[in-house]
């Protein structure tokens, strides 16, 4: 169960890029999420992720030399959903189905998948850390940064910013 878990559904262990399937996976995952509770349902199962994929990474690379197997992508799934909020809550506030808003879900996606990837600053400094709280930490930090500039982009998109 717990392989099954950090590996969300089996998705980590896709190939090529298991990290991209971990956040292509999260994408309906977070549209049941925002249709059964909106944003704050998105937000509390963030969390709930966050914290169950502390604990179970932890127990699972505790006896290895591995601290962050690509397979486990629950990290991916938890920085894709707070990457997703500004689109959750902007759907709620437009009162459309966040897939009327896929501009948004694009963005969220690619912009999550660079700085995961790329591993700028705190990002980078997270995912060296070298325990369970590291592999986490640094998918929530990514997922952080996708969500301002998300809403950079759509402040430009609907003219807030220029």
């Amino acid at each position: 169960m717990r392989r099954l878990f950090l590996s969300f559904f089996g998705t980590g262990f896709l190939r090529p890029a298991p990290g991209t399937w971990g956040s292509l996976a999260a994408l309906p995952a977070a549209w049941i999420v925002h249709m059964i509770g909106g944003p704050v349902f998105l937000a509390i199962g963030a969390a709930l992720l966050y914290f169950s994929g502390v604990y179970a990474t932890r127990i699972e690379t505790e006896a290895s030399d591995d601290h962050d197997p690509g397979w486990i992508v629950i990290d991916e799934v938890v920085g894709q959903w707070i990457a997703l909020l500004p689109v959750s809550i902007g759907a709620l506030h437009a009162g459309l189905p966040p897939q009327n808003l896929w501009p948004g879900i694009v963005a969220a996606f690619l912009l999550f998948r660079l700085f995961d990837i790329w591993k700028p600053w705190i990002i980078g400094w997270a995912d060296r850390r070298g325990d369970a709280v590291g592999v986490m930490l640094d998918d929530v930090f990514a997922g952080f940064f996708a969500a301002l500039c998300g809403l950079a982009l759509a402040g430009l998109s609907h003219g807030v910013l220029g």
